[in-house]
């Protein structure tokens, strides 16, 4: 919850705010096929935004000792998301590639599927989203570098304004090592070949 917001409308104020916009669109709100409609949206925004109500630092807050000494490449390649721009709240819908290479702590790879999850699932823009995603990482684990990939078709182009398909937008944060040095971006790359097209 945006912490500027004094008082969080209630549960029937945001029900009412979308019989609103149904008769706006020339709808009828009491229209049988309607009448839970209200409800129904904010059960989705519930699911879709379910990010404002999750704190991906404390996600990542219990790692684990360096792993032996593990200092490669950990990588999660084909992460699904979903997320929503906050421009127009049309769905973006991709995939998130996310690396790190440890320095003296690794995490259950879950925790970061649950970070990529709890950024998406609010109002985003890509490179915003990327770089959250990124920098939450970088900090919590204080890595040797951290590197975030973001592919994703933005409806906002596909179901209005340009009308167009089959364009993905692709974004890239890259931080401590995958940033200085060649070699390592370079290696992280190539092991996303198959799957950013």
């Amino acid at each position: 919850m945006n912490k500027k917001m004094e008082k969080r409308p209630s549960d029937e104020e945001a029900q009412a705010a979308v019989r609103i916009l149904l008769q706006w669109m020339g709808e009828d709100p009491d229209r049988k096929g309607l009448v839970r409609t209200p409800e129904r949206v904010l059960g989705s925004y519930g699911d879709w935004f379910a990010g404002y109500n999750q704190d991906p630092f404390s996600i990542l807050g219990s790692s684990f000792p360096d792993a032996e000494g593990y200092q490669e490449i950990v990588a999660l390649k084909d992460i699904d998301f979903e997320s929503h721009c906050e421009h127009h709240i049309a769905p973006f819908i991709g995939k998130a590639h996310v690396a790190y290479m440890p320095d003296k702590k690794v995490v259950g790879i879950s925790k970061l599927v649950r970070v990529v999850n709890a950024y998406a699932k609010r109002l985003q823009v890509q490179e915003k989203l990327t770089n959250q995603i990124a920098n939450c990482i970088n900090d919590v684990l204080q890595p040797r570098g951290v590197a975030v990939v973001l592919e994703a078709q933005h409806e906002c182009m596909t179901t209005r304004g340009v009308y167009k398909s089959n364009i993905k937008m692709v974004t890239s944060s890259m931080l401590g090592c995958f940033r200085e040095d060649e070699k390592i971006r370079t290696e992280f790359l190539s092991m996303l070949r198959d799957s950013i097209r």
